[in-house]
């Protein structure tokens, strides 16, 4: 059964230098007419694949928070009517901290948000103007602070490492200061240049100075180390908890579980079928309107992918894919189908083994998607 919701909003204010989501300038959307099309969306998608209480719901973008309170209001009463949410568990709201006023704020409280993602990305100004983000220091204080105010517990800080001209130096500056905002969990990954973004351009032109491939590994061994100084359990390669903090609605992802994707350019992934909603605004509105759902494609996924996907996705995590678990989802032991690139990974020192579990050993995290292509298409 269907446990966790991912929501869509891609509308941004600004876009950022490195961002390849499905986003569009807000000015001139039809914002209304999709949000409507979402209400749809989740309608139609309870009544095919009904479900009791979700565990988590996640609100991503774009920039959710880039929703007027109107908008903001009519959105989350949309999830109120039509997604059923246990209040125990965790509903998360990304937010840009210069567009999270103190109504919109009060608005996500009273409508059940209890986990805040702050997108921050560094705590150098100077390197902030350089990857296109338009927010303070100060704003990000002022955020977390009101956001306690109202009663928010869990909050989380989203960190990019290797970014253009960071130093090693910059980059424990910006931790420092992460800590000092004394937040349950943050999320630090190393910046990826992707296609049809500002720095893929640039770089293409020679004009992006990125960190050397050793700065970038020294920047990760950093970032492990001082966490787990200040009390932060890693428990994925870029994901960090204090402990009973780590996020829900991500392990949903790397346990290989259910959600419903709602939203242009969305994905879900229900009963074994695997689905991509259409990007574009207008023909994921037309196509909501004409059939119910949005599906740009269905693949369904074989025995065979679903093993993989249970490798690749579960190795992403500290504890990494348990023997029990694989033996109860498909009747087989994990060594009798990937025994040999295991035995391989650990005696290249990537991969350990224990009497419930193989994970990546610490060096294995640095070099972790040459050891996820090890279990693909072997089978």
């Amino acid at each position: 059964m269907v446990k966790a919701a991912y929501l869509h909003i891609p509308f941004c204010h600004h876009i950022c230098h490195y961002c390849d989501f499905n986003k569009v300038f807000f000015k001139n959307q039809p914002v209304m007419p999709y949000l409507e099309s979402m209400r749809e969306e989740m309608k139609q998608a309870v009544e095919h694949y009904p479900t009791t209480n979700l565990n988590t719901i996640f609100v991503g973008g774009g920039t959710p928070t880039a929703l007027d309170e109107q908008q903001l209001e009519y959105f989350l009463e949309s999830i109120r009517m039509y997604l059923p949410y246990d209040e125990k568990g965790e509903f998360t709201f990304e937010a840009n901290p210069n567009e999270l006023t103190k109504e919109k704020l009060q608005l996500l409280h009273d409508y059940g948000v209890n986990r805040l993602s702050i997108g921050v990305q560094t705590f150098n100004e100077r390197l902030l103007e350089k990857i296109g983000r338009v927010h303070s220091n100060r704003q990000v204080f002022d955020c977390v602070e009101q956001a306690r105010k109202i009663g928010m517990s869990n909050i989380s800080l989203d960190l990019i490492y290797s970014l253009p001209e960071q130093t090693v130096a910059d980059f424990s500056s910006t931790l420092q200061t992460a800590f000092s905002l004394e937040v349950e969990h943050m999320s630090a990954y190393s910046l990826i240049i992707e296609p049809k973004t500002v720095f893929y351009n640039l770089m293409n032109k020679g004009k992006l100075p990125l960190p050397a491939q050793e700065e970038e590994a020294a920047m990760y061994e950093l970032l492990m180390k001082e966490m787990d100084k200040q009390g932060f359990h890693q428990y994925e390669i870029s994901n960090f908890a204090k402990p009973g903090y780590e996020s829900i609605h991500n392990l949903t992802y790397w346990n290989n579980d259910d959600y419903y994707g709602i939203g242009a350019g969305a994905h879900s992934y229900i009963d074994g079928i695997r689905r991509a909603n259409i990007g574009p605004l207008k023909k994921y509105i037309d196509s909501v309107e004409q059939k119910g759902n949005a599906y740009l494609n269905e693949v369904s996924v074989t025995e065979a992918e679903k093993m993989e996907e249970e490798m690749f996705l579960g190795l992403r995590k500290t504890k990494g894919v348990s023997k029990e678990e694989f033996k109860k989802k498909f009747n087989r032991e994990l060594k009798d189908v990937f025994g040999e690139p295991i035995q391989e990974y650990k005696e290249k020192g990537l991969l350990g083994e224990d009497n419930s579990s193989v994970f990546l050993t610490h060096n294995g995290r640095f070099l972790g998607n040459e050891v996820f292509q090890a279990f693909i298409g072997i089978i």
